[in-house]
């Protein structure tokens, strides 16, 4: 586990706190709508797709592709100097959703729009486990 003071930690509510105990166990989770079948990510108490109040958490694959992505070369904080330069992505995961989050194991050269990524966790704290991405072939 490297340094993580500094860094903006999570703090998880009654909606968001199944989705982080998860993350803790290297799982990703998902909401799923019941009533449409549409997934969701973040998490709310409602669908957004049809307003019902069914949502359950599911294991999502992990899988996903960069829609869009940037280089910071800058950081925001001391906390984060040391990951500089890193990528932040807006992810599109194979259920549909769009999440952010970074990609790791990646030289800022070879990130591209379209390029296939997975799922990984990186443990900040033995509570807090955030889940990045990392390049994948297929």
């Amino acid at each position: 586990m490297s340094d993580h003071a500094g860094k903006h930690f999570p703090r998880p509510n009654a909606e968001t706190q199944p989705w982080w105990d998860a993350c803790r166990e290297s799982r990703l989770l998902l909401q799923r709508c019941s009533a449409c079948g549409a997934h969701q990510f973040y998490p709310r108490m409602m669908c957004v797709h049809c307003d019902s109040d069914a949502v359950e958490w599911v294991q999502a694959s992990g899988r996903g592709r960069i829609r869009s992505y940037t280089v910071v070369r800058r950081p925001v904080s001391k906390g984060y100097a040391a990951m500089t330069p890193y990528i932040v992505a807006l992810v599109e995961l194979a259920e549909g959703p769009t999440m952010m989050s970074n990609i790791v194991e990646c030289a800022p050269e070879t990130a591209a729009i379209g390029l296939p990524v997975q799922v990984t966790f990186e443990r900040w704290s033995e509570d807090v486990a955030i889940p990045v991405f990392r390049p994948t072939t297929g």
